[in-house]
C-alpha cells in the first residue's frame, strides 16, 4: 500500500511538473510578422556602402524570428564580410520585445540583449554594450513593403551619432 502511494504522489509531481513545463502559446505580432521573408538590403555602415542578404524565419516554436543577416555574394570585393543571426522575440511579463544578436564580432558584443517598446510602425531597442549604449529601430514602410533600420552609438564626446542607415526591400518568392 505504501508503494502504491509513493507512486501515485510521484506521478501527480511528474505530471504537474510537465504541465507547468509546456511551451507557451504561438508569439504573434502584427508588425514583426512583416519582416519574415527573403530580403535585400542596402545603405551605409559608418559611411562604407553595405550589401546583405537577409532570410528571416519564425523559429523555436514561433517564439522568435531568427533573422540571418550576411554579405552578399554580389557585393563588391572590396566590402567588408559580415554575417550575423538576430533573435527577435517579445517578453510578455515585461511587455517589451527582446533582441538577441550574434555576429562575427565574437561573445563580448553577444553579452548584451535590445530591449525595446513599440511606437506605431517603428521597434526601438536599446542595447547596453561594453563600450556603452547602441540603439537600433526597426521602421517598417507599409506602403511601400520595405523595412528601414537605423542604428547609432555615442560618441567620444557623448553625442549620439549614426552607425548605420540601412535598407531592406523583399526579394520575390522563389
Amino acid at each position: 500500500m505504501k508503494t502504491c502511494f509513493l507512486v501515485s504522489v510521484s506521478l501527480v509531481l511528474l505530471l504537474s511538473t510537465f504541465a507547468a513545463a509546456q511551451a507557451p502559446p504561438e508569439w504573434r505580432d502584427d508588425l514583426v510578422d512583416h519582416m519574415a521573408g527573403t530580403w535585400k538590403l542596402e545603405g551605409q555602415v559608418l559611411g562604407r556602402e553595405a550589401h546583405h542578404d537577409v532570410q528571416a524565419e519564425w523559429v523555436l516554436g514561433h517564439q522568435f524570428l531568427r533573422v540571418h543577416e550576411k554579405t552578399a555574394d554580389s557585393a563588391p570585393a572590396s566590402e567588408k564580410r559580415y554575417e550575423a543571426l538576430w533573435f527577435l522575440g517579445y517578453d510578455a511579463v515585461s511587455e517589451r520585445y527582446v533582441l538577441h544578436l550574434i555576429d562575427v564580432f565574437g561573445g563580448r558584443f553577444s553579452e548584451a540583449l535590445g530591449y525595446a517598446t513599440r511606437d506605431g510602425n517603428v521597434i526601438r531597442f536599446v542595447f547596453e554594450y561594453p563600450d556603452g549604449p547602441f540603439h537600433t529601430a526597426f521602421r517598417w514602410t507599409p506602403e511601400k513593403d520595405t523595412w528601414q533600420w537605423l542604428l547609432e552609438q555615442k560618441d567620444k564626446n557623448g553625442k549620439w551619432a549614426p552607425f548605420a542607415d540601412l535598407k531592406l526591400s523583399r526579394l520575390p518568392k522563389q
